[in-house]
């Protein structure tokens, strides 16, 4: 189903113009007719600069999809682009300084008019302000369990894991079984006092923790016994797992809250 999702979502302009512009060069130098008008060549191949620059925008392209934790078509996709169309910029302009300026004025309007599709389905997530307003949802109502991403909306990791969060929240959310989000980029003494570290180079973003009794049960990433940080991929099917929701749903669906338990809760 994620496929077929995916496929749908590249139909979209963002997505046709972007894959277009990144493969602009190589289709150009590489299609005869094209390149004979363009570069005004016979022999249509890629030189040894060339080769170079696109063997190196490979590279770069796998280390930072991977460092942004990409799981799906899409998400490698969008994390890519930037390099792509950076390495085409750079390509026409080795080959001619004005198809370079065009190619520049083309990437700039893309940027300004088509801005990348965001998660536009339900939701229910509720965002707190810092470690003082987690902790008081956390003591609101102890018998309430709450799954709470870490986050910052600069990290590429984070934001790719965003609508996946948000569509675990909308599948699984129950009046004792929530979800929230902490801006530990807004909120820094949120990131100090569960000790994430919210730094540019952080393998710690995003982080989820899930809260039973008002106190911490579990989070991904965690570190060993050693102290060194367990990777985890943050995709739909493992998060469930990890952190074993469907069995907290159903126990959550047959131990819902009494009455006087969320008269309670409104009355806070």
């Amino acid at each position: 189903m994620s496929f077929k999702k995916d496929l749908q979502l590249l139909f979209r302009p963002y997505y046709l113009i972007n894959i277009f512009l990144s493969l602009s060069y190589l289709v150009s130098k590489r299609t005869p007719f094209i390149c004979q008008y363009v570069f005004a060549e016979v022999e249509c191949e890629l030189n040894g600069r060339e080769t170079e620059i696109l063997f190196f925008l490979m590279i770069v392209i796998m280390m930072r999809t991977r460092k942004a934790g990409s799981v799906t078509m899409i998400n490698y996709l969008s994390s890519s682009f930037v390099y792509t169309k950076v390495a085409n910029l750079i390509l026409w302009f080795y080959a001619d300084v004005r198809m370079g300026i065009l190619f520049a004025i083309i990437f700039i309007l893309c940027g300004l008019i088509l801005p990348e599709p965001t998660y536009q389905g339900p939701e229910n997530v509720t965002y707190m302000r810092g470690a003082t307003g987690l902790q008081d949802e956390l003591q609101r109502d102890t018998k309430v369990i709450w799954l709470i991403t870490f986050y910052t909306a600069w990290n590429p990791a984070c934001v790719n894991f965003a609508p996946i969060f948000s569509q675990l929240s909308a599948e699984y959310a129950l009046e004792n079984f929530k979800f929230g989000k902490v801006d530990v980029g807004r909120y820094p003494d949120a990131a100090a006092k569960y000790h994430i570290s919210d730094a540019s180079t952080s393998k710690q973003l995003p982080t989820l923790i899930l809260f039973k009794d008002g106190k911490e049960f579990e989070r991904r990433p965690y570190a060993d016994s050693k102290g060194k940080l367990v990777k985890f991929l943050f995709s739909l099917d493992n998060v469930k797992t990890a952190f074993d929701m469907n069995n907290i749903y159903k126990t959550c669906k047959n131990n819902p809250l009494k009455k006087k338990d969320k008269k309670a809760t409104k009355a806070e």
